[in-house]
């Protein structure tokens, strides 16, 4: 989800529940952080907050000694450490796939990479910005092959131009054209910003899995299964979606990893003329940004992780944990509202209450017009909240007032569709499709059998928001083979700042500290604070350092507490 969009859409929510609900005492405070999600090799997600257990995957030695600076978007597997797992047992790979339903351009003129490297960005103007389309190979590795689209948008600098900082929003598939609608442009001022949707997903070439009805049907599955017959229904449904993606996207499901976004981002950067890469990832951005720094060690300029995703062989703490931690913090709050928030008395009593509705969801859902509130769906729903921290706890105290008091789960099912990426025409966004096909292209998978045995385990560790969360085995039953993975450790790059929020929902704070830890470069800035980006919501010493560190190359000192 984008800035822009969101911050439109929360404030109508914010709006209608300050209206319904007259414990309430808020204001419609325009929200400034963005939900996205996030997927790493080693914690596989979906496109909500549904999870499947985390794995322990093995790390191979590289082969030989990596180039710093290998060509222009070339990427040898051989020359980095690798993450190992299981053969992904429960895949449905068959033949080579076909082009499906997506229309495929042309290579440009030439011969090799040489057809691309000849190019010029073609920058037209749209409204207060610049657009461009650029053509990249379906696959590098075949330059003479088909060709996909991407869609960039560019803010020129305020000052005069330095060099260009790229911005991704995370996801997998958000959109970072949209980001830069809502970018605050005037912290960079010698530089250009530019956003673009990375191959399957938004104007870019994008995934598609089917029309409105098969997404409401994969969100509509019981993803806390109770008994073998629920997790059957649920592996089934996952199993219909994934070939359904396969039927309308063809072959680009197998060109759509971030080794293949970070080999398009070392030709954007080309493109423009930057020998190095300034660049601001948030979430699943920040694995983007790993990967890329790991690809291309000496071509890494100022780089900013925000909020990141779990690179290591650690698996203790997840996102469900984050979750329902930051659920935790929300309560405590609400506890000390009495004029503001009716839930209950303590953070405990609210728990509790919060639970039993949310098992009572199970096989009593609310119905909302035509649909119905589930208990996955309503997990969903509090989740978008957390994400913005503590502006958003009024909103989510009077969301869950109105489902719980009065029965009207309108306003969770909307926050839900929110973060799923469903319109409220029933249309779906790009970012529904494309998370999944993306992550399961990422993730060690290994196995339904090990997700069904370890899936409560991980639950039990968020005892208020695990189960209803659930789960989706998406990847496990994907008709795509996993993308070998770089063991992100990017020796000889420049330092690279990151970026841990100790109140963090969706990337909880323990994977900052494991990232900078394990980037050979990484320098770690704590923000004490709640809410999904440090960035965007941090205090001034947060915004501070950053912008020291990308416009002067100032490296805040390691370990930094904001």
């Amino acid at each position: 989800m984008t800035q822009r969009t969101l911050r439109r859409r929360m404030i109508a929510v914010a709006l209608a529940a300050c209206s319904l609900v007259p414990v309430t005492a808020c204001t419609a405070k325009e929200p400034t952080s963005e939900p996205t999600q996030s997927a790493s090799a080693q914690q596989p997600s979906s496109s909500n907050p549904m999870t499947s257990p985390s794995v322990t995957a093995s790390v191979k030695p590289a082969e030989k000694k990596a180039d710093p600076n290998p060509a222009v978007a070339s990427f040898d597997p051989k020359a980095h450490a690798l993450m190992e797992g299981p053969d992904s047992p429960d895949r449905q790979i068959g033949p080579p796939a076909s082009q499906g339903n997506k229309q495929f351009s042309k290579a440009p003129a030439g011969k090799g990479m040489e057809r691309y490297l000849s190019r010029k960005i073609s920058w037209h103007g749209c409204g207060d910005f610049q657009c461009a389309k650029v053509l990249v190979p379906l696959d590098w590795d075949d330059p003479d092959g088909p060709a996909i689209t991407l869609a960039l948008k560019r803010k020129p600098a305020e000052s005069s131009s330095k060099a260009t900082l790229f911005i991704n929003p995370g996801g997998p598939g958000g959109s970072g054209q949209e980001m830069v609608d809502g970018f605050t442009s005037a912290a960079f001022p010698n530089h250009d910003i530019i956003g673009w949707d990375p191959r399957g997903t938004g104007q870019s070439t994008h995934v598609e899995c089917g029309p409105a009805k098969t997404m409401d049907a994969l969100f509509n599955l019981d993803a806390s299964p109770d008994d073998e017959g629920e997790w059957k229904s649920l592996v089934e449904g996952t199993r219909d979606f994934a070939r359904s993606c396969r039927a309308h996207s063809g072959q680009l499901l197998d060109h759509i990893s971030t080794i293949d976004t970070a080999r398009d981002l070392d030709y954007l950067r080309y493109l423009v003329g930057d020998n190095k890469l300034d660049y601001l990832g948030i979430s699943y951005g920040t694995f983007l940004g790993a990967t890329y720094a790991e690809l291309y060690p000496g071509r890494v300029g100022r780089m900013v992780l925000d909020s990141t995703v779990n690179i290591t062989n650690h698996d203790t703490v997840n996102q469900i944990v984050g979750f329902d931690r930051a659920f935790g913090d929300f309560a405590t709050w609400c506890a000390t509202q009495k004029d503001r928030c009716t839930l209950g008395n303590s953070e405990a009593e609210i728990r509790k209450a919060t639970l039993d509705f949310l098992n009572n969801l199970d096989s009593h859902p609310l119905t909302v017009d035509k649909r119905v509130l589930t208990q996955s769906l309503a997990a969903t729903g509090i989740a978008l909240f957390l994400y913005s921290g503590k502006d958003s706890y009024p909103y989510l105290g009077a969301s869950l007032h109105s489902a719980m008091e009065d029965g009207n789960g309108s306003y969770l099912l909307t926050a839900a569709d929110l973060l799923n990426g469903r319109s409220q025409n029933g249309q779906w966004e790009t970012i529904a499709s494309a998370f999944p096909a993306i992550s399961c292209l990422d993730e060690v998978d290994f196995g339904l059998a090990y997700v069904r045995k370890e899936w409560p385990k991980e639950a039990a560790k968020a005892p208020t928001l695990g189960k209803a969360l659930g789960m989706m085995p998406t990847c496990e039953v994907w008709t795509a083979h996993p993308t070998d993975q770089p063991y992100l450790t990017a020796p000889g790059a420049a330092p690279i700042l990151v970026l841990g929020a100790t109140g963090d929902p969706a990337t909880p704070y323990e994977q900052a500290e494991w990232m900078a830890d394990q980037l050979k470069s990484g320098v770690l800035l704590t923000w004490r604070g709640a809410g999904h980006s440090a960035w965007e919501l941090g205090n001034q010493c947060v915004k501070k350092a950053v912008e020291g560190y990308v416009n002067n190359g100032k490296v805040p000192k390691d370990k930094t507490v904001c």
